[in-house]
């Protein structure tokens, strides 16, 4: 165990901290970062979420108790007090939506603040009453209407074009939880939506350039994010997702929801096809005096219709807006819900592209129980962090554009308060 004041120069310098507020569950991760740019997870914690209804705060209370209790768990493990994280954000409210933006090149030559200029001009947007801007990310640029770019800085031209894509949220629902991660002594210094954390997670970078898709099914919402040449493409964020499995199941089985979990993990496929035999299986009768006998084939036709429609949903949105070609190498399933036995295979069925389950890609310095979708928001929200502070420290004129462009923009976390 580290004494204080070696804890805190090691917390202030060399820790990130990211917290994975779902609706099921709150994942604290603590990590180092070392010197060959990888990390090393310190301490872990975890706790059921009871405040959250489809990724809003519902229950301030229960939702401060159960970041405390997560929290508390990866402060023992990692041997160090918690004062700083990053978030992710989700939730039924997130909208996203494409937009332009066109400045004069001022001296002939791309510079930074011209690439600014362009995305504050991508941001020049009607915002809906309650909402708020989250995320402007930049896809390519175009110099005087020629190819896309991207990297424009140093080029000649006359005008500079951005094509972006923003993410707005609803203020209520953001603030909600920074309050709760304040009041439970935090001080939340960058939210991220959840999908792109996800993708950072367990996308390669050659997934990311020829075209993917990834879908974080967590408890309370399934998330989706597309990437080509690199960038972001599309979002959505859908209000169905793994508790729905569950509920289903309470409700079909007349059984308890902690019995629901239960067989939902043990006995549950997503396709009838991939069922062998025809298990029999007890569960508890809601009332909670006896119990009842189920065959497995019955548990799968409460489960398919669900899994069917959470990915039919996903299929149809990328239909509707002609993004088929921006898949090529498939779709990633991520997040708890993907560990449903069946999901990878009635995927495949539904999309016809290829489909894996993405785990965390996690260096040899991560503890194998890592391993696992459930922690791909976690894990990803600190490869996010890890990068900003890497580009914060940078030179000004060093690294990639976008990114020294993004770390210069004002944090629009205090836009909020």
């Amino acid at each position: 165990m580290w004494g204080g004041a070696i804890m805190a120069k090691v917390f202030s310098d060399h820790v990130v901290v990211s917290i994975d507020i779902g609706t099921t569950k709150i994942c604290v991760l603590v990590a180092q970062r070392l010197p060959n740019d990888q990390l090393e997870i310190l301490g872990v914690g975890k706790s059921p979420s009871d405040g959250l209804k489809k990724g809003v705060v519902v229950d301030v209370a229960k939702t401060i108790h159960s970041i405390k209790l997560a929290v508390k768990e990866a402060e023992l493990m990692a041997g160090l007090t918690i004062e700083t994280v990053c978030i992710g954000v989700s939730g039924g409210h997130i909208q996203s939506l494409s937009s332009q933006g066109m400045v004069p090149i001022k001296k002939g030559e791309v510079r930074v603040s011209d690439i600014e200029a362009a995305l504050d001009a991508a941001k020049a947007i009607p915002v809906p009453e309650g909402m708020q801007i989250l995320h402007v990310l930049p896809q390519y640029f175009v110099i005087d209407g020629h190819a896309h770019l991207n990297d424009p800085l140093g080029m000649h031209g006359i005008r500079l074009e951005v094509q972006a894509h923003i993410i707005l949220g609803a203020i209520s629902s953001v603030q909600n939880l920074v309050k709760c991660c304040e009041m439970a002594g935090l001080k939340v210094n960058d939210i991220i939506l959840e999908q792109l954390a996800s993708a950072d997670a367990v996308l390669s970078p050659d997934e990311r350039e020829l075209g993917v898709a990834v879908l974080d099914i967590g408890g309370g919402t399934s998330d989706l994010a597309i990437y080509q040449c690199g960038s972001i493409r599309h979002t959505m964020v859908l209000p169905v997702a793994g508790n729905h499995f569950t509920n289903d199941i309470a409700i079909g089985l007349r059984t308890t929801l902690q019995d629901a979990e239960r067989v939902k993990k043990e006995y549950g496929f997503a396709s009838m096809e991939l069922l062998e035999e025809d298990t029999i299986f007890e569960v508890d009768s809601v009332h909670g005096h006896d119990t009842t006998i189920v065959q497995a084939t019955d548990l799968v036709r409460i489960i398919n219709p669900r899994a069917q429609e959470i990915l039919v949903l996903v299929h149809d949105e990328i239909i509707k807006r002609k993004l088929q070609a921006f898949i090529p190498t498939g779709l990633v399933l991520t997040g708890g819900g993907s560990l449903l036995r069946g999901m990878k295979e009635l995927g495949q069925a539904i999309f016809n592209v290829p489909v894996r389950i993405g785990s965390p890609r996690l260096s040899h310095d991560m503890p194998e129980s890592l391993n696992s979708p459930m922690y791909a928001t976690a894990y990803g929200l600190l490869i996010n962090t890890l990068k900003k502070s890497e580009r914060a420290s940078m030179d000004s004129m060093s690294g990639p554009l976008v990114s020294r462009v993004l770390t210069r923009m004002k944090s629009w976390v205090s836009d909020f308060f």
